[in-house]
C-alpha cells in the first residue's frame, strides 16, 4: 500500500513549484523573450486583432514644415497646447510635431542602421513601426536627452510570434526593447545632415531639436511611427 504524502508536504510542493514557475516567468519576461502578465490577453488574439488604425493625418510632400520657427512661437498660437503628439515617417526622415492632429513643425532624423521594414527583435537595428506612448523621458550623458517610448506593446509581441511561427526569425531570439527618441554624440549634427542611420533602432535628431522638443512632451504623450 503506497503511503500518501502529508498534506503539509503536499502544500509546501505545491508553494515550490509555483514559485519556480513563476521566477522562469519573470525571467523571460525581463530578458524580452515573454510579455509581462498583464498583456498576456492582449496579446493571445493573434488572428482575430484588429490592425492598428493610424493616429495622425498624412502630410503631403517632402518639406520640413516650420523648422526655421520655434517650437514654442508656433504653439502660442495653439489654443490648447495638451494635444501635442508625434508623428515619425521613416521613409521621409522626418519627425513632425502635432497640436491636436494639426501638423506645426517638421525636423530632420535618422533611424536604427537596417531602417526599412518593422522591428521584430533585438538585434535587427530596425525602427519600430506602429502607435507607441512616450512612457519616460530623462537626460542622456551620450546623446543630450532620450524620450523613452513604450515598445513592444501587444501589436509588437503578436508580430514577434507570428514572425516565429511563420520560421521568419529563429526561437531564441528576444523582441528586444529601450527604444526612444534621442540627439547624437556632441558635435554630430553631420550624422544627421548626411542622413546617416547610425542608432539601433532609435530615432536620432540634432542635440538642439531634441532638446526643443523635450520641453513640450510628456509621459502619455503620443508617438505614431510610420513606413
Amino acid at each position: 500500500m503506497k503511503l500518501k504524502a502529508p498534506k503539509n508536504k503536499r502544500l509546501e510542493l505545491l508553494f515550490v513549484f509555483l514559485a519556480g514557475g513563476a521566477t522562469f516567468y519573470f525571467l523571460l519576461t525581463n530578458f524580452g523573450f515573454l510579455m509581462p502578465l498583464r498583456e498576456v490577453l492582449s496579446v493571445a488574439c493573434f488572428s482575430s486583432c484588429q490592425s492598428e488604425k493610424s493616429f495622425h493625418p498624412a502630410i503631403k510632400g517632402e518639406n520640413f514644415l516650420n523648422y526655421e520657427k520655434s517650437l514654442q512661437q508656433l504653439l502660442e498660437k495653439e489654443a490648447n497646447r495638451e494635444g501635442i503628439s508625434i508623428l515619425v515617417e521613416k521613409s521621409k526622415f522626418r519627425l513632425t510635431i502635432f497640436s491636436n492632429l494639426k501638423p506645426l513643425k517638421s525636423y530632420p532624423i535618422v533611424l536604427g542602421s537596417s531602417p526599412t521594414g518593422d522591428k521584430l527583435h533585438e538585434g535587427d537595428r530596425k525602427t519600430p513601426e506602429g502607435v507607441y506612448y512616450i512612457c519616460d523621458l530623462y537626460p542622456h550623458p551620450s546623446w543630450s536627452k532620450f524620450i523613452w517610448i513604450d515598445y513592444p506593446r501587444p501589436e509588437s509581441w503578436r508580430e514577434h510570434f507570428q514572425a516565429k511561427f511563420s520560421g521568419h526569425i529563429n526561437w531564441q531570439l528576444p523582441i528586444g526593447g529601450e527604444i526612444g527618441i534621442h540627439g547624437v554624440p556632441a558635435g554630430q549634427d553631420s550624422l544627421i545632415e548626411k542622413r546617416f542611420n547610425w542608432t539601433l533602432g532609435c530615432i536620432s535628431l540634432k542635440n538642439h531639436d531634441v532638446d526643443e522638443i523635450y520641453s513640450f512632451v510628456d509621459t502619455g504623450t503620443v508617438v505614431e511611427i510610420v513606413p
